[in-house]
């Protein structure tokens, strides 16, 4: 078997290779029972015993609260930002919502679609280089909630608090840093990510609830999309994603096999300490980003000459160090550090930054 190589990608992310072989085992015979974990009947005891399992794991890591409903949802967190106002924005209604980049753009975009949207706040007078702090919010006294995005996986910014929205509740895309450290859920309404970054594969979104903000879906949400519904089911109203849930259940074996999540946040500090350090001593490439705003999952940066782009993206690639590319939308590069990238990842492409710089500096 080739050596495994080291991915960098922004999602669908790199998984641990112990889940991978876990996965590789049982993919045609799972414990014994002679079938794939992917043709079980989702509502059996095998199926149940792993969907549970999961959701305890999950609340163990995160020491989530028992007044929480916890769901394994389908739709990615794309389909949220229409699904979190059908759900807890009201007719009528009047939500808030933080813009810090591309994602809570397209939540700001979905949401308008069901009522009124004050954006209380707004990077784009720091052209995007650095979160405004929360004493230049504008916040409504009758919002029915506060939205943001804790890390935008595109441009690299993340904050390093939780916002403070008294009664309102606090709703949270966290797709791309849900598991990098410790999280206290209580300070949230809701909770919403993506799977494919720190918890699995693609085609999962985990939902993190408070019970009292469940039975508000206005009349016309798709029955399908209130979290009541789908509380009142186990996530189950319908057929649920059943391999990609399998697949995160051992992810969060994994990581409490670590040491849970404050042993990941030293392994994760590590790693963007030494990247950043490196880009911040180098004169070959730079980061933008307000230090105390800087991602520790996704870190963009870029070449002081451009011209030097496809050099070294493709010196890389022959590295094993894949998907540097930053996005389409900004260009440069971009090396997303989630839990499954060892920090001996990062050292690999540190020491390629290092001999790049020296080669063509």
């Amino acid at each position: 078997m080739s050596k495994r190589a080291y991915n960098f990608c922004a999602g669908p992310a790199a998984l641990p290779e112990a889940v991978l072989k876990q996965a590789q085992a049982d993919l045609l015979d799972w414990q014994g029972r002679g079938l794939s974990v992917m043709e079980m009947s989702h509502r059996g005891d095998d199926f149940t015993a792993i969907s549970s399992k999961a959701e305890q794991d999950l609340r163990d890591l995160l020491v989530i609260p028992s007044d929480y409903k916890v769901l394994f949802l389908q739709g990615g967190a794309s389909l949220q930002f229409a699904q979190v106002a059908l759900n807890l924005l009201p007719e009528g209604g009047k939500a808030d919502y933080i813009d810090t980049g591309i994602w809570s753009r397209k939540a700001i975009e979905q949401a308008q679609n069901y009522g009124a949207v004050n954006v209380a706040a707004s990077a784009k007078k720091y052209d995007y280089l650095a979160i405004p702090g929360q004493n230049e919010w504008q916040l409504s006294k009758d919002a029915a909630y506060v939205h943001y995005t804790p890390n935008e996986t595109i441009g690299g910014l993340e904050y390093g608090w939780i916002p403070e929205t008294g009664d309102i509740p606090l709703v949270a895309d966290a797709s791309s840093n849900l598991l990098s450290r410790s999280l206290d859920v209580s300070r949230f309404g809701l909770i919403y990510a993506g799977a494919q970054k720190n918890i699995g594969p693609s085609g999962l979104v985990v939902v993190i609830v408070q019970e009292d903000l469940l039975g508000r879906a206005r009349s016309s949400c798709p029955k399908l999309l209130d979290y009541k519904v789908e509380a009142d089911n186990g996530s189950m109203y319908n057929t649920p994603a059943t391999f990609s849930w399998y697949l995160s259940g051992l992810v969060f074996q994994w990581l409490k096999e670590q040491g849970g999540l404050p042993a990941i946040e030293r392994i994760n500090r590590q790693k963007q300490e030494l990247l950043y350090g490196y880009i911040d001593n180098s004169e070959m490439y730079v980061n933008p980003i307000a230090k105390n705003d800087r991602s520790w999952m996704n870190v963009p940066f870029r070449l002081q000459d451009e011209r030097l782009d496809k050099v070294f993206l493709d010196g890389a690639e022959e590295r094993g160090l894949l998907y540097l590319q930053g996005h389409r939308s900004v260009g440069g590069m971009r090396a997303s550090i989630y839990n499954a990238v060892s920090l001996e990842a990062v050292q690999a492409l540190v020491a390629y930054m290092t001999e790049f710089e020296k080669e063509h500096g």
